[in-house]
């Protein structure tokens, strides 16, 4: 049995729905942006939004707008998808790395105050598959030190934090709409704001520095970052879908945690207290994750990695050597990518398909303990409550 480690669940409604994209002959932002941008601020509970071509995009447009810029330092997690730092990277300023949680990989609050420096302008918490970070005391820590928060929410939509909607106690919060998030349009990312200022830069930026696409005249620099109505009636079509997506993702975790309650190599990561969740993936921490997910692979079950320590990254060594900060700093993010497993997760992953997948993980520590396959050494990974 194949078991795809992502599958966007796109049919026949999305194919009607970017019909009328060519009957009405807009193809580029319209009417159907308009919707879709009003649909997603219903949805969050912003005052403002403006759409990206991705996520990535989506951030660094949040960060100009916020200001942020050369010589600014931006603390983000060291356990999360590159494009955070990049684009941060991308505005002229720093990425700081901070370690996360050993529970759930969240932003730790006591490592991000102690990369805290007269530099700091931002505070960059991103919400980990498909769960909202410790905002309460994210937003307490950049109030005390006079510094402000941009989220990477890429993760989180449709994600709320004791009633509050991911990516709304900040500055900014940023989504992305790539194949395998809840809501996908192929690409594309929003940013949201409450912030008239930030709302301002962000349609001035995103527009070639003008309000109004028919002008030609440019009061400020901008860009062209533009999403078009195809993708948008895309989204349309997803967010209907949302109710349902989480309802099946959740179910798909369910099952995971009921199969697999018995083995004790396997430990599931802890719901932040306060948030609710959208399996991004079924995470798991696992003894000789990278052996198991090789075992896996032979199955035809894709399994991945959890994302690697931004604070080891090629592309960062040299920032992090100018920092002075080590290794051993970032216990809980190299611990995170050592012994995670990113289990597949999507909206129509069959009760069959998680039920091979269970038994694949059996087995394969079934054939440890019976013989210890060659190479392998058996350790005990820490604890992860169950949540």
């Amino acid at each position: 049995m194949k078991v795809p480690q992502v599958q966007p669940w796109l049919g026949l409604d999305e194919y009607e729905a970017i019909k009328s994209c060519f009957t009405d002959n807009w193809v580029t932002e319209g009417p159907k942006s308009s919707e879709f941008r009003a649909r997603l601020l219903e949805l969050t509970g912003a005052e403002f939004g403006e759409f990206a071509p991705n996520g990535t995009l989506a951030i660094y447009l949040a960060l100009m707008a916020a200001g942020i810029g050369h010589g600014d330092e931006v603390i983000v997690p060291d356990f999360t998808f590159i494009a955070t730092a990049n684009a941060v990277a991308m505005v002229g300023a720093t990425p700081v790395f901070a370690d996360v949680t050993s529970t759930n990989f969240q932003l730790d609050i006591e490592a991000c105050e102690s990369r805290i420096t007269r530099r700091t302008k931002a505070i960059m918490p991103a919400h980990m598959y498909g769960m909202v970070s410790n905002m309460d005391a994210i937003m307490k820590l950049a109030n005390r030190h006079g510094i402000m928060v941009i989220e990477d929410a890429a993760q989180a939509l449709g994600v709320n934090y004791y009633g509050k909607h991911a990516g709304t106690f900040g500055k900014a919060g940023c989504f992305s709409f790539f194949a395998d998030k809840a809501v996908t349009t192929g690409e594309g990312g929003f940013v949201i704001t409450d912030d008239p200022e930030v709302a301002h830069n962000l349609k001035f930026l995103r527009n070639q520095g003008r309000e109004d696409r028919g002008s030609f005249i440019h009061p400020e620099i901008g860009f062209n970052f533009r999403m078009t109505d195809i993708h948008a009636a895309i989204g349309l079509t997803q967010l209907g879908k949302l109710p349902e997506a989480k309802r099946r993702k959740l179910q798909a975790l369910q099952w995971f945690k009921n199969g697999l309650a018995d083995v004790e190599e396997v430990h599931f990561l802890t719901l932040e207290p306060g948030s609710e969740r959208i399996p991004f993936r079924t995470c798991i921490i696992a003894e000789q994750a990278h052996e198991l997910m090789k075992y896996m692979d032979a199955r035809e079950i894709q399994a991945r990695t959890f994302f690697y320590p931004l604070h080891k990254q090629p592309a960062f060594l040299k920032i992090v050597e100018e920092s002075g900060v080590t290794s051993e700093e970032f216990p809980n993010s190299t611990y995170a990518y050592d012994h995670g497993i990113c289990l597949p997760a999507f909206p129509e992953m069959s009760e069959g398909q998680v039920n091979y997948t269970i038994d694949v993980i059996k087995d394969f520590y079934a054939r440890i303990s019976a013989w210890v396959l060659p190479g392998l050494r058996l350790h005990t990974p820490r604890k992860i409550l169950r949540s």
